[in-house]
């Protein structure tokens, strides 16, 4: 628990940029503020700080080490109360990343109301489609959709996104609408991939046996980005293969039209992923109910 101290008072002397200030907050003597920190880069082995006679500024070994040093006090506060009946609200931090458009669809618009139900929350919210590293930037969560990679992280499935097969009307004036596969020669496809660099796997589709197939295609874009993907088939550049949900608006309005509905690509899993820890923090487990339940009304085949 000593150490466990000298985190505390190190977090609180980050915060205030100030030994003194820390020391006043805290009740405790400047000095022992002073030695606690020092004590605890001996044990590390890096400064934490630098120090003037003006301020109090972090190191980079600092900043590293006061983000998981907060994480890890919020936790080991969750770990005394775990046996209560009252375990009180939710507090510290919560970083998460998910994909563009189901933090643009889902999430932002309904976090109000989480964050009102958990006021002492702070919520850092990546939306990428880049595949983050959940463990080494500090995670405690990621949203991915699409198939998954082996990996020693827990994935839980919370369902899947139907995929639909869509132009813009501009698309069709130049190039027609295409009825079969056969007609696909003569079209375009707006290319998605995760790496710019990497090979696209043409327009895919199953089969009546529910096999996967890809058709090359040919196409004068490939984007990296769900968002530029959407926009660069309103703007009439191909056909996009894209998740039916949220496309309501789009389609009602005569924005998009759907093309080939017998041959669309398969269902795309949702998945939430966490690392393998005997104990996961009750903010976080909370987060993930929320979110498997705020998508359930949208998604097909959800697993609650």
């Amino acid at each position: 628990m000593e150490q466990l101290d000298a985190m505390q008072i190190f977090v609180r002397v980050a915060e205030l940029a100030s030994f003194t200030q820390a020391a006043d907050s805290l009740g405790l003597p400047k000095a022992s503020v002073s030695g606690a920190v020092q004590n605890l880069e001996a044990r590390l082995g890096t400064r934490l700080l630098h120090r003037t006679t003006r301020r109090v500024q972090l190191t980079q070994d600092g900043q590293v080490f006061y983000e998981r040093a907060k994480d890890l006090i919020v936790d080991m506060d969750e770990l005394r109360n775990l046996f209560r009946q009252d375990q009180g609200q939710l507090r510290g931090r919560l970083r998460v990343d998910m994909p563009l458009r189901v933090a643009r669809d889902f999430v932002i618009r309904r976090l109000p109301e989480f964050l009102a139900a958990h006021p002492e929350l702070d919520v850092e919210l990546s939306s990428t489609d880049r595949r983050v590293d959940l463990v080494r930037e500090g995670f405690d969560c990621v949203l991915r959709v699409g198939a998954l990679s082996d990996s020693s992280l827990v994935a839980r499935p919370i369902g899947q996104y139907t995929m639909m097969n869509v132009v813009s009307p501009d698309y069709i004036a130049t190039w027609g609408t295409p009825h079969t596969l056969a007609d696909l020669a003569q079209h375009r496809l707006i290319h998605y991939v995760p790496v710019l660099g990497a090979r696209s796997g043409g327009f895919e589709y199953t089969d009546d046996d529910g096999k996967t197939h890809h058709l090359a295609m040919a196409g004068a874009l490939t984007v990296n980005n769900s968002d530029a993907y959407l926009a660069a088939c309103l703007s009439g550049l191909g056909i996009a293969q894209v998740p039916e949900v949220g496309l309501d608006g789009l389609l009602e309005g005569g924005h998009l039209v759907p093309v080939l509905p017998a041959h669309r690509a398969p269902a795309m899993p949702i998945h939430l992923l966490y690392a393998n820890r005997r104990h996961l923090p009750r903010r976080v487990q909370v987060f993930m109910a929320w979110l498997t339940q705020i998508m359930g009304e949208s998604l097909s085949g959800v697993v609650v």
